[in-house]
């Protein structure tokens, strides 16, 4: 494998997914690894903490929360031409001591199907179905919403597909945890997948709370923010 693995901190981390990443937010981050060629970082993978308490304590029905995290980023360099599941697999590897169970998504509003996950040998367990969540000023996580404050919006959250990788040298654990999984074990979805523009943020669609009927009433462009 070319390059080299480096652990990154919280800053090193966020300073190079926030220019790039889609999402336009800082994520939790508990683990952070860098790809780095002639001392120039071309890729950033990071793990943290889920920001839904039900994933933790509903993946392996209840237990085994506090094992739970996400892969909740994975960002290059436009010219990077090494793939990413080499530097996946390797953070992966480097976390096999940790007995994480890893959960991460591939977005089907961004066009991803989550072939990176699918190289490194994630389980597929079939994709979210789309709903909506509370919309808060400069497109925060729901966690920040305010009741006070309610502005009568909510966005739209698409599906994504599920993933789910056992982070452990222990086998008989790997067996319990896989005998507990609470969602189904499926086959990888295959379908055409398309890059963003690094740079480029995912607009949210912005509906009204009072009709169910999905009319988006604006899409608003995402700004950078402190919250997940």
């Amino acid at each position: 494998m070319k390059g080299e693995i480096k652990w990154l901190n919280y800053q090193e981390a966020c300073s190079f997914l926030l220019p790039r990443h889609y999402s336009g937010r800082k994520p939790v981050i508990s683990k952070a690894f860098g790809w780095v060629f002639s001392g120039e970082l071309k890729a950033v993978c990071s793990f943290g903490k889920p920001a839904s308490a039900s994933l933790c304590k509903g993946i392996m029905r209840g237990e085994y929360q506090g094992n739970v995290y996400e892969l909740n980023r994975l960002c290059r360099v436009e010219d990077l031409v090494e793939p990413l599941s080499q530097f996946v697999g390797a953070c992966l590897r480097r976390l096999a001591g940790e007995n994480w169970i890893i959960v991460s998504y591939a977005d089907t509003g961004m066009n991803h199907s989550g072939y990176i996950y699918q190289a490194c040998n994630f389980i597929y367990t079939g994709a979210t179905k789309e709903r909506t969540d509370k919309y808060t000023e400069g497109n925060k996580h729901s966690r920040h919403y305010d009741n006070l404050i309610q502005n009568g919006k909510r966005k739209i959250r698409t599906s994504k597909h599920r993933y789910v990788y056992f982070a452990t040298r222990n086998k008989k654990l790997k067996k319990e945890w896989l005998s507990k999984l609470a969602y189904p074990v499926k086959d990888y979805p295959k379908n055409e997948n398309k890059n963003y523009i690094l740079g480029e943020y995912l607009a949210p669609k912005v509906i009204n709370e009072s009709g169910r009927k999905k009319k988006i009433i604006q899409e608003i462009p995402p700004v950078e923010s402190d919250g997940i």
